[in-house]
């Protein structure tokens, strides 16, 4: 059995692949290591034709021979003894892709798998009130509103123009023929009866008043329903 101090480094006993002559070395696990040199010192040979060849064999001999036999063969590096070896990954230096918006994730085709980590794994928060984002359904909203003090006010909006550039009078008029009185724009309540002007280079959002003010009563919760 290996004991702690072999555990926490890589050893390389006898490395003589390409131009490495009989290397001995330790490299401790858990740490940024640069191998440095002039060019043809092996540098390369030791990191992709030794460490990185040795933990893909490894790793494709713990494999089935089912699955081994749609692999490719990977030979075992000249090297008498690699011991504390932990499975590998080599980013090597050359395009693997013509995409330039490629990255390391989309390359290991790891990135699919980050996104399904973070959305079903992590815990997300809302960025402006930084409240953790639960799913709610409406009976859970009407409860949690309900639990606010007796008197509370509270309005309802719907979310009409987001992201877009534009003086939207067609939707402002729209919603005035539709009998609503007020809104939101760019976080402000006016009035549709009065004069509004809106940027037509400015992202401006805009969200419908719905059913206006409600005062948070203990026999609201049928309204709040409806």
């Amino acid at each position: 059995m290996q004991d702690k101090t072999m555990m926490d480094k890589i050893i390389i006993q006898g490395a003589r692949e390409n131009n490495l002559k009989n290397i001995f070395l330790e490299i401790p696990k858990n740490q940024f290591v640069v191998f440095t040199g002039l060019s043809g010192s092996g540098k390369s040979t030791l990191a992709f034709d030794t460490l990185y060849a040795e933990g893909q064999r490894r790793y494709l001999e713990s494999l089935s021979s089912y699955a081994r036999q749609f692999l490719d063969k990977v030979g075992k590096p000249n090297v008498d003894k690699i011991e504390g070896l932990t499975p590998a990954i080599a980013i090597d230096q050359k395009t693997t892709s013509k995409n330039p918006r490629s990255t390391v994730g989309t390359i290991t085709e790891i990135y699919d798998y980050l996104r399904l980590l973070f959305a079903r794994i992590g815990e997300q928060f809302c960025p402006t009130c930084l409240e953790p984002i639960t799913s709610m359904n409406a009976s859970d909203i009407i409860s949690q509103i309900c639990h606010l003090e007796e008197n509370s006010k509270i309005i309802i909006l719907a979310p009409i123009i987001k992201d877009k550039k534009g003086a939207f009078n067609d939707k402002l008029e729209s919603l005035r023929l539709k009998g609503y009185v007020r809104a939101f724009v760019d976080g402000v309540m006016v009035r549709l009866d009065e004069e509004i002007h809106l940027h037509k280079t400015k992202n401006t959002p805009l969200k419908r008043w719905w059913i206006g003010w409600l005062s948070i009563m203990k026999t609201l919760h049928g309204s709040l329903a409806r």
